[in-house]
C-alpha cells in the first residue's frame, strides 16, 4: 500500500467519524427530550372535539358514552344509565316525520332522557320513534324503565346516520349543564327503515377535569 493510499484511508475514516458525531448527538438529544418532555394536557376545546369525533364514530350514543366514561374515569363504574324526564311530551315536528318517512296519522312515541354515568349527567336527548317497528318487548321496556334506548333496541342491528352536528366552545349555557355538542341523528334498522330520530345535547359535565 502506497503512502497516498494510506493517507486517503485515514482521511476518509476521520471524515466518517466527524459526519457521524452530529447524527449521534441529535439522536441522543431526541431520546432525552422524549423522556423528559411533559405530556401536554388537552384543553377543554380539544376535549369537546375528541368527544365529538367519538360520538360520530360510535355505533350508538350509549356505547360511545360508556367507553368515554370508562376511559376518562368519570365514575367508579363506566356504565351509562338513562334517567327519564317525566311529564314532558312533545309532538314530532314536520321535519322529524319526514325523516322517519311517516305521515301525520302514524303513531309516534316520545322519550326524553338524561344519560348519566355515576353522578354526572353527560347528555340529554329528545327521541321520537316508531313503536310499530320495535318488538312488543322493546316497547314494554321503553315504557316501563329507564334503560337507554340504544341498549333496548340493539337486537334490531341498527345503524346510526348523523344528520347534523355542531360543537360549542365556549359552551352554550352555564355550568355542568351547558351544551358543548349537539347531534341530530337517525337510526335505521337492518332493513334500512328509519325508526328513531334523536336530538342529543352533550353537556359540559361530560368533560373530564
Amino acid at each position: 500500500m502506497g503512502p497516498f493510499d494510506r493517507t486517503d484511508r485515514l482521511r476518509w475514516q476521520a471524515a466518517s467519524l466527524l459526519a457521524a458525531a452530529p447524527v449521534a448527538a441529535l439522536a441522543a438529544a431526541d431520546a432525552q427530550t422524549g423522556q423528559n418532555a411533559p405530556t401536554a394536557s388537552a384543553t377543554p376545546q380539544q376535549r369537546v372535539e375528541e368527544l365529538h369525533q367519538r360520538v360520530l364514530a360510535g355505533r350508538s350514543a350509549t356505547a360511545a358514552l360508556e367507553a368515554w366514561c370508562a376511559e376518562h374515569g368519570l365514575a367508579d363504574k363506566g356504565r351509562v344509565r338513562a334517567v327519564r324526564v317525566q311529564g314532558v311530551q312533545r309532538d314530532a315536528p314536520d321535519d322529524v316525520r319526514r325523516a322517519l318517512q311517516v305521515d301525520a296519522s302514524t303513531p309516534l312515541r316520545y322519550r326524553r332522557v338524561q344519560l348519566a354515568c355515576g353522578p354526572r349527567v353527560l347528555s340529554e336527548a329528545d327521541n321520537w320513534y316508531v313503536p310499530a317497528l320495535l318488538t312488543p318487548a322493546m316497547n314494554s321496556v321503553l315504557d316501563g324503565s329507564d334503560e337507554p334506548f340504544g341498549r333496548v333496541v340493539a337486537a334490531l342491528g341498527f345503524k346510526r346516520q348523523t344528520l347534523r352536528d355542531q360543537t360549542y366552545w365556549p359552551a352554550r349555557g352555564e355550568g355542568a349543564g351547558a351544551t358543548v355538542l349537539e347531534v341530530r341523528a337517525l337510526l335505521r334498522d337492518s332493513a334500512q327503515r328509519p325508526f328513531s330520530y334523536v336530538i342529543e345535547s352533550y353537556l359540559q359535565g361530560a368533560l373530564p377535569h
